[in-house]
C-alpha cells in the first residue's frame, strides 16, 4: 500500500437501530490491490438513508445489525493498492457506490447495474460511506477536474439516475418534458433533459420553495399541483412526450400518465410503495411505454461532463451541510424545513464558510 501517512483508526456514524445513529471508532481499512482508500469529504443524504433510518428496512432490504449509511459520496485517496497507480494519491475523486461482478450476462451486456451481484454501499449488510475513511476499487473512483467540488462530486450520484432516466426516456432535442416531483431527482432529472435538448421541460410539486429553485434552474415551466392540476395545465395543449416521475406519489404518477401524449414514455424514478395502481386505459389507448429505473450505469463520466461544462448547476440544491455528529439531523431535515433540498454530511468537517444552511465551496 502507498499512502501519504500512517493511519490507524477512524470515525464512522452507525445506524445502531431504527432512529438511532451512534458514533464510534473503528480500524482504518487497508485497500485490495485493486481498490484506493478514500478520505471522505462529502456524503449526500439520499431518501433511502432516511428510509433505513426511520424504518430499518427498504424491501426487502433489511438492517439486521449496526450499519453504516450513505452512498452519495466524494473525496480525497490518500493510499492505493498494489495494482494501483501511485500516482492516483491526492487525486478528488467522485465514488461510484456501487460494484458489480463484471463477468455475469448483465455486466458484459452493459447492464451492470442489474448484476445480480452488486455490491452497494450502505444497502445492508454492506456498509455505506458515512465514515472518515473506505476503500474502493479504483475503477469506479472518478477524477474530478478542479471545477468541480467535492460537494458536487458527491452528488454526481443523484444525478447519474437523473441521467440513466433521461437515456432510458430516449430524451432528445425538441422532445416535451414533463417532471413531477421537485426534489433532488426531480431537480436533476429536469436540468439534465434541458442540457439533453428538450424544448419544454414542465416540474410539477407541492413545494413552491422547491418550484422556484426548480424555475431558477432551466425548468421553462412549474406548475403548483395544490392549486393547479396537471389536465387544467396541458388542456388545449400538445402533452409532454416524456414522462419522469420522481414523486413517487400514486396519484401524481396517474395525472401524469393522463395528460402524456401518444406513445409518450413514462419512465417510473420514485417510489412510494410496492404497488402502484396505474390507468390502463391511458397506458393502452395511446400505446404509452412504462417503464422503471434502476440505478444507473456508465453515467459517470457523462455526469461529470454536464456539471464541468455548466450545463447542470448542483451547488445550489446543497441546501444543508452538517459534521459527522450531526447525522442524525442531516437525515431529517428535507422533512424538518420545507427550503431543504439536499444535506451533506462532512466526516472531517464542515468546510470552512459552510454552515447547517449555507452552500460550501466544497
Amino acid at each position: 500500500m502507498t499512502s501519504g501517512g500512517p493511519l490507524d483508526t477512524m470515525r464512522v456514524a452507525v445506524l445502531a437501530e431504527p432512529g438511532s445513529i451512534a458514533v464510534e471508532s473503528r480500524p482504518v481499512p487497508s485497500p485490495r490491490p485493486d481498490e484506493v482508500l478514500i478520505e471522505v469529504r462529502s456524503v449526500g443524504v439520499c431518501g433511502s438513508d432516511t428510509h433505513y433510518y426511520d424504518h430499518g428496512r427498504i424491501g426487502d432490504h433489511v438492517v439486521t445489525g449496526p450499519l453504516v449509511l450513505g452512498h452519495e459520496s466524494a473525496g480525497v485517496i490518500v493510499a492505493v493498492g498494489a495494482k494501483v497507480d501511485p500516482a492516483r494519491v491526492g487525486e478528488r475523486v467522485a465514488i461510484e457506490p456501487g460494484v458489480p461482478c463484471r463477468s455475469c450476462a448483465q455486466c458484459l451486456s452493459g447492464h451492470y447495474n442489474l448484476c445480480p451481484d452488486m455490491v452497494f454501499h450502505a444497502t445492508p449488510p454492506v456498509d455505506g460511506t458515512l465514515a472518515e475513511y473506505v476503500t474502493h476499487p479504483a475503477a469506479f473512483a472518478f477524477a474530478l477536474p478542479d471545477s468541480v467540488s467535492l460537494d458536487e462530486g458527491a452528488m454526481l450520484e443523484p444525478l447519474s439516475v437523473g441521467i440513466w432516466a433521461c437515456r432510458r426516456a430516449g430524451v432528445a432535442p425538441g422532445v416535451r418534458v414533463l417532471v413531477t416531483g421537485a426534489g433532488p431527482v426531480g431537480q436533476l432529472a429536469a436540468q439534465v433533459a434541458s442540457a439533453y435538448g428538450a424544448s419544454e421541460v414542465v416540474v410539477a410539486d407541492v413545494n413552491a420553495h422547491r418550484l422556484s429553485v426548480a424555475r431558477d434552474l432551466g425548468a421553462t415551466e412549474v406548475v403548483d399541483v395544490s392549486s393547479t392540476s396537471l389536465s387544467e395545465t396541458y388542456a388545449g395543449r400538445p402533452g409532454p412526450d416524456v414522462v419522469l416521475e420522481c414523486s413517487g406519489h400514486e396519484g401524481s404518477t396517474q395525472a401524469a400518465i393522463r395528460v402524456a401524449a401518444p406513445a409518450a414514455r413514462v419512465v417510473l424514478i420514485g417510489m412510494g410503495g410496492d404497488t402502484l395502481a396505474l390507468p390502463l386505459g391511458d397506458v393502452q389507448n395511446r400505446e404509452l411505454w412504462v417503464t422503471g429505473v434502476f440505478r444507473y450505469a456508465n453515467t459517470w463520466p457523462t455526469a461529470i461532463d454536464l456539471v464541468a461544462s455548466g450545463r447542470v448547476r448542483l451547488a445550489p440544491l446543497a441546501t444543508g451541510h452538517f459534521e459527522l455528529e450531526e447525522t442524525a439531523a442531516a437525515l431529517t431535515a428535507a422533512r424538518d424545513d420545507a427550503h431543504a433540498i439536499k444535506s451533506v454530511i462532512h466526516p472531517h468537517g464542515r468546510p470552512t464558510g459552510a454552515t447547517t444552511t449555507g452552500e460550501s465551496a466544497g
